[in-house]
């Protein structure tokens, strides 16, 4: 029997291809639909690729027309908070307006269950923590704003044309695969598991911390640190969510700080992490912490990979054999 198509925009990146693979093992059939810019064609593995540009409405509507999938999980995005500050009229074009057309396409053939990647970049500087869903949504950079444009887009479009959409708002996504077939390869790479382990390795150079003078226990920014292959886990469980516009915050509950990721690192590889101490960043809130609450009960669904040592001991597993 054939398995019915998700269309996955973006599953050529990070978070989308592992969700390729949660797909594939929920017996759906992954859709890859991805211009690869920033994608790897090595990262699908599970299903059929489709090159294409989420701007580009008739390529979109031919890939539809041939796969005829049920639902679309939607990932593809610029997705760097600093690229967005330098070009905002980028990410306006290609997260707001490209979402606009690839969901004017589904619309055209009768595809209405959209699984959308959200962030915590929405809430901006929280006024409190953990932060809930009902949180006020007040983004302090370009990424976040066109993040935010894209779900009352989908509320609107579930309103008035009855679509089914679930966004889900990931904190500070991390890991990799525990089978090592695919991990995190972003060029140039920002984020803090990934650039330590490379300073712990001596493949890349010695880390930056920014700021050490925080209202946090040592001083660092505190972040919410979810395993990818839970995020991964969510968005096929999101699937099977109930009618309307729904948001949820994908996190665990609880912050790690900057000092104690890479006292982590140095457990799990037996290495100093080289870092020295940087001005702070603007924009950058003390502590961001979700309360996942309603995604537990709402979507079943409870991370199991997520404390701080898994989801380093996957990314230095996946490091060690990509280098």
């Amino acid at each position: 029997m054939d398995r019915p198509a998700i269309l996955v925009t973006g599953g050529a990146g990070y978070v989308g291809g592992h969700a390729c693979k949660a797909l594939s093992e929920a017996g759906w059939l992954p859709v890859t639909y991805d211009n690869l810019v920033n994608g790897h064609e090595a990262a699908v593995q599970w299903g059929p690729l489709e090159r294409g540009d989420i701007l580009d409405r008739a390529r979109l509507q031919q890939v539809i027309k041939a796969h005829q999938p049920v639902a679309a999980m939607h990932f593809a995005a610029l997705a760097s908070v600093a690229e967005s500050v330098a070009d905002p009229e980028a990410y306006r074009r290609n997260n707001v307006e490209g979402s606009r057309t690839l969901f004017g396409a589904l619309l055209d053939y009768g595809v209405t269950h959209i699984v959308f990647s959200s962030t915590a970049a929405v809430y901006g500087t929280p006024q409190s923590v953990p932060i809930p869903e009902d949180a006020p949504k007040a983004p302090i950079n370009p990424y976040g704003e066109t993040k935010l444009a894209v779900e009352r887009m989908l509320e609107e479009l579930a309103r008035e044309r009855g679509l089914t959409a679930t966004a889900l708002r990931y904190f500070n996504a991390a890991g990799a695969d525990p089978d090592g077939e695919i991990g995190e390869d972003h060029d140039p790479e920002t984020h803090l598991i990934p650039l330590a382990l490379a300073a712990a390795s001596g493949a890349g150079r010695a880390l930056t911390l920014y700021g050490d003078d925080y209202p946090t226990p040592d001083g660092t920014c505190v972040r919410d640190y979810i395993h990818v292959s839970d995020l991964s886990v969510a968005h096929v469980a999101a699937l099977r969510s109930g009618a309307g516009f729904r948001a949820f915050n994908l996190g665990t509950g609880s912050g790690a700080s900057v000092r104690q990721v890479l006292d982590a690192v140095e457990r799990v590889t037996g290495k100093a992490v080289p870092h020295w101490l940087g001005p702070r960043r603007e924009g950058d809130p003390a502590e961001l912490v979700a309360d996942p609450s309603r995604a537990f009960s709402g979507l079943g669904w409870t991370p199991r990979l997520s404390d701080l040592d898994t989801i380093v001991e996957t990314a230095w597993a996946w490091h060690r054999n990509k280098s």
